[in-house]
């Protein structure tokens, strides 16, 4: 099989990633075998090749947000059979019997195992996954758009339940990627007032298509305090600007896997009267079967781009750019 393949980490602009031909891997017990049809890129996937993440395995397949078919099974598998449609996310296991597990937050196992950094993933034409750690899509959503829901879809998501927000409050979105204009246009459908930072005039404008109120920098001072708010960016420097921004009693979520340094923050101006700080660590997988079930019935709708599997580094490169309006995908089975 054809993958993209990370022997050592580099920066991007290195082209760390190397087209090779593989042998196809072979589903165990509990596993499946799925044939990539798409793929899409993520800022963890950056931050993987990057090496700015701890990488225990390399060489190492990057790519977690997977579409594909089931062609293959091993034994002792019973949700799907070759032909299902399917979706592999980040979260690719967890123990089932530590605390977090048993109370409903298996993405703080400490066991918990990674799509694409503890195994391969979907950078690759075939990729084997644990059974009960994936999703059977919706019928009604197309392959290259279900891509991006499987990560910034699950963690947007997962953010704005984090943030606290609730129907019809104000929430400030920093940053505005993949998981943002997924995450726009679940808080619009819950008649939130959704206010927009971001420097990329591409961004801006994309945001104000999905309904932003206003839109805007983050120095920039917006119409009203927010309620809720969420940073997507990895950058440090967002966290006092959003609490400046955010009204007594609110919460700040954090959506990075990765994050620059915080500055420091002072007590009265940026935390006092209850503001909350909140991290977001992966997703659970009730996060990703409530995620599909709202994007089937909204319908939401990324925006993707598209580029060929030999193109990853490139993808990548314009990620981190801020180059991409939506989602970038890897069209790997076309």
């Amino acid at each position: 099989m054809k993958a993209m393949l990370l022997e050592f980490p580099a920066p991007i602009s290195e082209d760390p990633l190397k087209l090779v031909e593989l042998p196809p891997p072979v589903p165990g017990p509990g596993q499946i075998l799925i044939q990539v049809s798409f793929c899409g890129i993520c800022h963890t996937d950056l931050h993987t090749v990057e090496g700015e993440l701890p990488l225990e395995r390399l060489p190492i397949i990057p790519g977690h947000q997977v579409v594909g078919k089931v062609v293959d099974q091993g034994p002792g598998v019973f949700r799907f059979r070759p032909g299902d449609k399917v979706g592999l996310a980040w979260l690719r296991h967890a123990c089932g019997v530590c605390h977090f597990c048993r109370t409903g937050r298996e993405n703080l196992c400490e066991q918990a195992r990674f799509t694409g950094l503890h195994r391969d993933g979907g950078y690759a034409e075939l990729v084997v996954a644990m059974e009960d750690f994936v999703y059977q899509l919706p019928e009604n959503l197309a392959e290259q758009a279900a891509a991006p829901l499987l990560c910034a879809g699950i963690i947007g998501y997962r953010a704005l339940k984090i943030s606290a927000i609730q129907p019809r409050g104000t929430l400030g979105l920093f940053g505005f990627g993949a998981s943002a204009h997924i995450a726009i246009q679940v808080a619009r459908y819950w008649d939130c007032e959704v206010l927009v930072f971001t420097r990329s005039p591409g961004h801006q404008e994309l945001a104000r298509q999905l309904g932003a109120a206003w839109v805007g920098q983050a120095q920039d001072s917006p119409p009203t305090k927010l309620d809720s708010a969420i940073i997507f960016a990895p950058a440090g420097n967002l966290v006092p600007e959003a609490l400046g921004h955010l009204n007594r009693g609110g919460t700040l979520a954090l959506a990075g896997i990765y994050m620059t340094p915080i500055p420091s923050l002072d007590y009265e101006k940026h935390l006092y009267y209850e503001k909350t700080i909140r991290s977001v660590t992966a997703g659970t997988r009730q996060d990703g079967r409530e995620l599909l079930a709202l994007a089937a019935k909204i319908p939401i709708i990324p925006q993707v781009q598209l580029f060929p599997l030999a193109q990853a580094n490139q993808a990548l490169t314009l990620l981190k750019e801020g180059k991409i309006d939506g989602a970038g995908v890897l069209a790997v089975g076309e």
